[in-house]
Protein backbone atom coordinates (compact mmCIF):
# COMPACT_ATOMS: atom_id res chain seq x y z
CA UNK A 1 0.00 0.00 0.00
CA UNK A 2 2.75 2.46 0.86
CA UNK A 3 4.70 1.62 -2.79
CA UNK A 4 1.21 2.57 -4.39
CA UNK A 5 1.08 6.10 -2.05
CA UNK A 6 4.27 6.80 -3.01
CA UNK A 7 3.73 5.84 -6.94
CA UNK A 8 0.43 8.29 -7.37
CA UNK A 9 2.46 11.15 -4.91
CA UNK A 10 5.54 10.60 -7.95
CA UNK A 11 2.76 11.12 -10.73
CA UNK A 12 0.50 13.85 -8.80
CA UNK A 13 3.68 15.96 -8.24
CA UNK A 14 5.15 16.03 -12.40
CA UNK A 15 3.38 19.09 -12.51
CA UNK A 16 4.92 22.54 -10.64
CA UNK A 17 1.56 23.84 -11.82
CA UNK A 18 0.37 26.91 -8.98
CA UNK A 19 -2.91 26.25 -7.24
CA UNK A 20 -5.63 27.56 -7.93
CA UNK A 21 -6.47 31.31 -6.62
CA UNK A 22 -9.70 29.52 -4.94
CA UNK A 23 -7.32 26.84 -3.32
CA UNK A 24 -5.18 29.78 -2.11
CA UNK A 25 -8.25 31.50 -0.21
CA UNK A 26 -9.12 27.94 1.28
CA UNK A 27 -5.99 27.49 2.20
CA UNK A 28 -5.81 31.23 3.49
CA UNK A 29 -9.05 30.55 5.74
CA UNK A 30 -7.40 27.48 7.81
CA UNK A 31 -4.08 29.25 8.63
CA UNK A 32 -2.93 31.60 10.81
CA UNK A 33 -1.06 34.79 8.58
CA UNK A 34 2.42 33.42 9.79
CA UNK A 35 1.31 29.52 9.16
CA UNK A 36 -0.18 30.81 5.60
CA UNK A 37 3.33 32.18 4.95
CA UNK A 38 5.38 29.12 5.84
CA UNK A 39 3.01 27.14 3.86
CA UNK A 40 3.47 29.71 0.76
CA UNK A 41 7.49 28.74 0.95
CA UNK A 42 6.20 25.14 -0.26
CA UNK A 43 7.38 23.70 -3.61
CA UNK A 44 3.97 23.59 -5.33
CA UNK A 45 3.47 20.30 -5.64
CA UNK A 46 3.26 19.81 -2.37
CA UNK A 47 0.94 22.97 -2.17
CA UNK A 48 -1.06 21.22 -4.15
CA UNK A 49 -0.65 17.61 -1.88
CA UNK A 50 -1.58 19.35 0.88
CA UNK A 51 -4.53 21.03 -0.34
CA UNK A 52 -6.12 17.39 -1.39
CA UNK A 53 -5.26 16.07 1.77
CA UNK A 54 -7.53 18.63 3.33
CA UNK A 55 -10.10 17.91 1.14
CA UNK A 56 -10.03 14.25 1.81
CA UNK A 57 -9.11 14.63 5.41
CA UNK A 58 -12.85 17.36 5.81
CA UNK A 59 -14.26 14.23 4.07
CA UNK A 60 -13.12 11.73 6.91
CA UNK A 61 -13.65 14.12 9.30
CA UNK A 62 -16.20 16.57 9.06
CA UNK A 63 -15.97 18.02 12.84
CA UNK A 64 -12.36 18.00 12.54
CA UNK A 65 -11.37 21.38 14.75
CA UNK A 66 -9.41 24.26 13.01
CA UNK A 67 -6.13 23.23 14.01
CA UNK A 68 -6.49 19.69 13.16
CA UNK A 69 -7.70 21.25 9.23
CA UNK A 70 -4.50 22.90 9.67
CA UNK A 71 -2.03 20.17 10.06
CA UNK A 72 -3.84 18.56 6.94
CA UNK A 73 -2.03 21.47 5.41
CA UNK A 74 0.68 21.77 7.02
CA UNK A 75 2.23 17.56 7.59
CA UNK A 76 4.66 18.02 4.89
CA UNK A 77 5.82 21.94 5.64
CA UNK A 78 9.40 19.57 6.95
CA UNK A 79 10.02 18.88 3.19
CA UNK A 80 10.95 22.51 2.99
CA UNK A 81 13.90 22.20 5.30
CA UNK A 82 15.64 19.37 2.89
CA UNK A 83 16.01 21.63 -0.05
CA UNK A 84 15.14 18.94 -2.55
CA UNK A 85 13.89 18.85 -6.00
CA UNK A 86 11.29 16.23 -7.37
CA UNK A 87 14.17 13.88 -8.50
CA UNK A 88 16.40 14.25 -5.47
CA UNK A 89 13.20 13.30 -3.65
CA UNK A 90 12.30 10.18 -5.78
CA UNK A 91 16.72 8.99 -5.33
CA UNK A 92 15.67 10.07 -1.37
CA UNK A 93 12.79 7.76 -1.36
CA UNK A 94 15.08 4.89 -2.79
CA UNK A 95 17.97 4.90 -1.37
CA UNK A 96 16.64 6.40 2.38
CA UNK A 97 18.04 8.80 4.62
CA UNK A 98 21.82 9.01 3.61
CA UNK A 99 23.48 12.34 3.86
CA UNK A 100 22.50 15.47 5.57
CA UNK A 101 19.22 16.56 3.26
CA UNK A 102 18.11 12.83 2.26
CA UNK A 103 18.15 12.92 6.34
CA UNK A 104 16.08 15.96 6.49
CA UNK A 105 13.90 14.83 4.24
CA UNK A 106 13.06 11.90 5.65
CA UNK A 107 12.93 13.81 9.10
CA UNK A 108 10.25 15.87 7.59
CA UNK A 109 7.21 15.31 10.20
CA UNK A 110 9.77 16.39 13.30
CA UNK A 111 11.52 19.26 11.51
CA UNK A 112 8.00 20.36 10.12
CA UNK A 113 6.47 20.33 14.05
CA UNK A 114 9.76 21.82 15.14
CA UNK A 115 8.92 24.95 12.67
CA UNK A 116 5.52 25.19 13.11
CA UNK A 117 6.37 24.95 17.27
CA UNK A 118 6.25 28.34 17.56
CA UNK A 119 3.55 29.90 15.49
CA UNK A 120 0.62 27.08 15.29
CA UNK A 121 -1.54 25.27 18.09
CA UNK A 122 -0.27 22.58 20.13
CA UNK A 123 -2.66 19.54 18.34
CA UNK A 124 -1.02 20.93 15.15
CA UNK A 125 2.01 20.59 15.66
CA UNK A 126 1.41 17.20 17.56
CA UNK A 127 -0.22 16.22 13.96
CA UNK A 128 2.21 17.01 12.08
CA UNK A 129 5.02 15.35 14.66
CA UNK A 130 3.16 12.63 13.57
CA UNK A 131 3.08 10.94 17.42
CA UNK A 132 -0.47 11.31 17.89
CA UNK A 133 -2.31 8.09 18.52
CA UNK A 134 -6.16 8.65 17.87
CA UNK A 135 -8.77 8.61 15.94
CA UNK A 136 -8.09 12.28 14.16
CA UNK A 137 -4.73 11.48 13.61
CA UNK A 138 -5.70 7.81 11.72
CA UNK A 139 -8.15 9.86 9.59
CA UNK A 140 -5.27 12.27 8.69
CA UNK A 141 -2.75 9.54 8.10
CA UNK A 142 -6.03 7.85 5.68
CA UNK A 143 -6.45 11.04 4.02
CA UNK A 144 -2.46 11.39 3.07
CA UNK A 145 -2.44 7.53 2.44
CA UNK A 146 -4.34 7.68 -0.73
Amino acid sequence: MKSVHLIKRAIGSLSQAPPSAVEVTKVQDVLNEVEFRLWSEMQYRDQRHSIAVLVRFDRFAPTALQSERAAALLHDVGKNVSGLGFIARVVATLVGPRGHRFANYHNHETLGAELLSVISDPRTVELVRGVANDEVSRLLRAADDI
